[in-house]
């Protein structure tokens, strides 16, 4: 069964409140994981910002939803109790509670900000995940996108700058000591393979080899087994294979399989991502802080 959307958990969470008492919305929480049978794993699925259980995010924000409809009122740190409001609507025996119900209320509409009747609102009442997933959701678009654009500019480039998009990388990530260090060990030739050999660390305790190739189609085990075979020539135990395109099952297979020497594959999506994380080739646009309530501020409660 799929985790429920924070509208189906409102009538079912607002059901859990009909006995008047203050509830707390873990214990609510735990009581509609059972009602719907979630597995496990399902409860431990988490937004993509790794924050917060999925579950546990549209619980929050069904409470939220009604809180501002009036059918649920707060009584305390993360407590809460049904409304007068909330005994009425539960007595009209109705089958479902969505936004376009909660739209309904005053409250509501001045929470949401919009006319209930416009045909803004009919579109957002469609909606079925919560605010934060919506914003996640656009941010890993975005974000997709952000990669693909990254490895198209990538190909179009000589292989002399994508080997120093590759030191970049690398000195960002920690390793290589000094701008000036990686790139000294980065970019040799005629090496068997290996293009580079950088510190794994800023002390240079031990070292990494480095092979870094704009290939278009996917990278198969006979290549990284030469890879595997160039690192053994060395008498180096560890190695990164970079590439721009992809690398086949078997390839990730005879890594995970082989002990020495260790050897880590990172495909073309892998070094967008990274590019991302570390700054490498992007700029900021805009920035969006979200925020919460700080509940140690309102220790008192």
């Amino acid at each position: 069964m799929a985790i429920p959307d924070y509208q189906s958990l409102m009538l079912p969470l607002l059901k859990i409140t009909e006995d008047g008492e203050i509830h707390s919305l873990r214990e609510v929480i735990g009581t509609l994981a059972l009602q719907f049978d979630l597995t496990g794993e399902e409860k431990r699925e988490i937004l993509p910002s790794g924050k917060q259980a999925k579950f546990d995010n549209r619980v929050s924000w069904a409470r939220t939803y009604m809180k501002k409809a009036g059918f649920l009122e707060s009584t305390g740190r993360g407590k809460f109790r049904i409304t007068e409001l909330g005994r009425e609507v539960l007595r009209e025996n109705i089958s479902e509670i969505n936004v376009k119900f909660l739209s309904r209320y005053p409250a509501f509409q001045e929470f949401r900000g919009v006319p209930t009747q416009s045909d803004d609102s009919e579109q957002k009442c469609d909606v079925t995940q919560t605010p934060e997933e919506i914003l996640e959701a656009s941010y890993q678009d975005l974000r997709q996108d952000l990669a693909q654009e990254l490895l198209e500019r990538i190909m179009n480039c000589s292989p002399e700058f994508f080997e120093n998009l590759v030191v970049d990388l690398l000195v960002a990530m920690g390793y290589g000591g000094s701008r000036k260090d990686a790139g000294q060990a980065v970019g040799r030739t005629g090496d068997g393979g290996i293009d580079g050999i950088i510190k794994e660390d800023k002390l240079g305790l031990d070292a990494i080899c480095i092979q870094a190739k704009r290939w278009e189609g996917t990278v198969g085990r006979p290549i990284v087994q030469a890879f595997a075979g160039s690192l053994m020539g060395e008498g180096a135990g560890k190695g990164v294979l970079i590439t721009t395109s992809k690398f086949s099952k078997e390839a990730r297979g005879y890594v995970t399989a082989i002990q020495q020497p260790r050897i880590i594959l990172i495909d073309g999506e892998e070094l967008a991502q990274m590019m991302i994380d570390h700054d490498i080739g992007v700029a900021d646009v805009a920035a969006y802080r979200v925020k919460r309530v700080d509940m140690d501020y309102f220790g008192e409660e």
